[in-house]
């Protein structure tokens, strides 16, 4: 539980998590909820708080004895100071239209390329768990493409790529209307093997799917009351539309264009990560968003050779 003088907005944030104390506590509290800090090592209670260092001290005779409170988190083996971490993850998880490494450089004063895994990393966090619940009820289902204009290409692309989805990224979304949760996965491809998985994987049988006419999703009524919307004739007939993924598409695209303005596909499923977390949290406060990504730092590490893809990089 936070206090109530905890920071409600981000100019209340930047004075609390300026004080290396403030910064300490709350670390402890989100890494040791029930109060008692055990070494991550031996998972020992007999340990000593070292205050000049902001460290313990396991009595366990084993390597490592002395561990902070960024051991076994995101923040794991970074230099950088936990009041930085505070401030960058309170303006990724608020800023609607995300944040770029460049900017939060600037503000933190800090590399840009530390600013770029510092963000990667948070990403992480933003990473929804397992999903065993599916979604049910009204379902809507889309598939869209990420990446640049086909008359952005050099010439030699176009006339060997050919246009439309050629060089870019298909990517497949399902928003269940009632929670407004939105999931999102990078695709392969946009074939009815692939696509029709995904449905299945996410949605619970005989629920309501909507979809547009697009031919890889025929046969899907034979197991869900299967809606289709043509959008060479319409949008909307009554209840059968698209409209909430093609919203969550455009405050995606919005921040991918405007924001980020380049992503390599290798990288793509964490910025999907990052704007998912912001639109299944969009009634809850900057706080409320901010407690949230960091109470899921435990247990999830991304290390500098993970992202540039020298080892396994987690992707789901």
């Amino acid at each position: 539980m936070v206090s109530k003088d905890f920071p409600q907005t981000l100019q209340q944030a930047i004075t609390f998590f300026d004080n290396p104390d403030n910064c300490q506590a709350y670390m402890t509290q989100v890494r040791w909820p029930d109060g008692k800090v055990r070494c991550p090592t031996c998972d020992s209670e007999k340990v000593i708080y070292l205050a000049k260092q902001r460290r313990w001290k396991c009595y366990g005779k084993h390597p490592r004895a002395q561990f902070s409170a960024k051991v076994g988190t995101i923040f794991e083996d970074s230099a950088l100071g936990l009041d930085k971490w505070m401030m960058a993850m309170w303006l990724i998880a608020n800023c609607k239209n995300g944040i770029s490494s460049c900017e939060m450089a600037r503000h933190l004063g800090i590399m840009q390329k530390s600013a770029w895994h510092m963000l990667q990393r948070i990403r992480l966090a933003m990473q929804a768990g397992s999903l065993s619940k599916k979604l049910c009820g009204n379902v809507e289902v889309d598939e869209t493409f990420i990446g640049g204009l086909a008359r952005n290409r050099h010439s030699i692309k176009r006339k060997h790529e050919g246009t439309g989805g050629a060089g870019k990224v298909a990517v497949m979304g399902l928003l269940d209307r009632h929670s407004g949760e939105v999931r999102t996965k990078v695709l392969t491809s946009t074939k009815r093997q692939e696509l029709q998985r995904e449905v299945y994987k996410h949605v619970e049988l005989d629920s309501h799917v909507y979809t547009d006419a697009y031919v890889s999703y025929n046969g899907l009524n034979d197991d869900y009351f299967h809606m289709v919307i043509n959008h060479a004739e319409e949008y909307v007939n009554g209840n059968i539309h698209t409209n909430g993924i093609e919203n969550f598409w455009c405050l995606l695209k919005r921040t991918i264009k405007g924001t980020y303005v380049s992503i390599e596909p290798f990288h793509l499923f964490r910025y999907l990560d990052e704007q998912s977390f912001r639109f299944n949290n969009r009634k809850l406060t900057d706080t409320e968003r901010f407690l949230i990504v960091s109470s899921q730092i435990l247990g999830r590490r991304l290390t500098y050779s993970e992202l540039t893809g020298k080892t396994d990089s987690g992707q789901p």
